[in-house]
């Protein structure tokens, strides 16, 4: 294990969670999800460098649209 994860314990995964963000599973997922989980696993097979660059996108467009769920319409 490396240093950067020392001390961090797995939690139990919750197998009704899973199967709601797994469409194999059965569970329907709304379109938005499912298009989050599509564009996750495409960066997931980036190189790092990459990745990382999609990554960091990514959340700054989930961080301005929750912030701008804030703002009145």
């Amino acid at each position: 294990m490396s240093a950067m994860f020392a001390g961090m314990e797995s939690s139990p995964v919750n197998p009704e969670a899973g199967a709601a963000l797994n469409p194999e599973a059965g569970a329907a997922l709304d379109p938005e999800a499912y298009a989050l989980l599509s564009r996750l696993r495409v960066i997931e097979d980036q190189p790092l460098e990459t990745r990382a660059e999609a990554f960091t996108h990514l959340h700054d467009e989930l961080r301005q649209r929750l912030e701008g769920g804030d703002q009145p319409a």
